[in-house]
């Protein structure tokens, strides 16, 4: 076999392939942080949606009984199994069945849908008006509670834990009261 007659192959240098998979890896970051951040934008989109649903039904159980559920230490609602004299049954919230034996306000009172983090409700003046928050996890969110000046304020800490060490960051409440207010 003659010098001439040798095939020569061709093959990536170490360089390119460190090269190609160094962009891959690139590409798989941004991709990745992009899908972590919808993930996150989907779940407030949750909350934002359980905490109006929850509101409706506090509102319904108002026109009822002329004063909302009360709410305990922990931000849960005291209102499951209501009957007017003995309002401590608890409603847990992902399992709670929200009625007074007349009417269902709710069946399963949603639950946040990140495991370590709950919904925190609470009632002012004698059962008169209501706040219910969350914590949204996108910082930039628009519709977090407003500060002193009037601006969404995601870092805003009102005293209020809504599990796994969050604070409390976004509300719905009745219209006679804010956010902020307490008694």
């Amino acid at each position: 076999m003659l010098k001439s007659e040798k095939k020569l192959t061709k093959a990536f240098t170490l360089v390119e392939l460190l090269i190609v998979i160094s962009i891959i890896s690139i590409l798989a970051v941004i991709a990745l942080s992009a899908f972590r951040f919808t993930q996150a934008r989907s779940r407030d989109a949750q909350r934002k949606s359980d905490l109006k649903q929850i509101s409706s039904a506090l509102e319904m159980f108002y026109n009822d009984h002329k004063l909302y559920p009360e709410g305990n230490p922990a931000g849960e609602i005291l209102a499951c199994s209501y009957n007017g004299v003995n309002p401590s049954d608890r409603c847990i919230w992902g399992e709670g069945l929200m009625t007074d034996n007349e009417t269902t306000y709710f069946r399963i009172i949603p639950v946040d849908p990140v495991d370590s983090q709950q919904y925190f409700y609470r009632t002012l003046g004698n059962q008169q008006a209501f706040q219910i928050y969350a914590h949204l996890e996108n910082p930039e969110d628009r519709n977090c509670i407003k500060n002193e000046l009037g601006e969404p304020s995601c870092d805003i800490d009102l005293g209020l834990n809504c599990g796994g060490g969050e604070n409390c960051n976004f509300a719905i409440t009745s219209a006679n009261v804010g956010p902020t207010d307490s008694d």
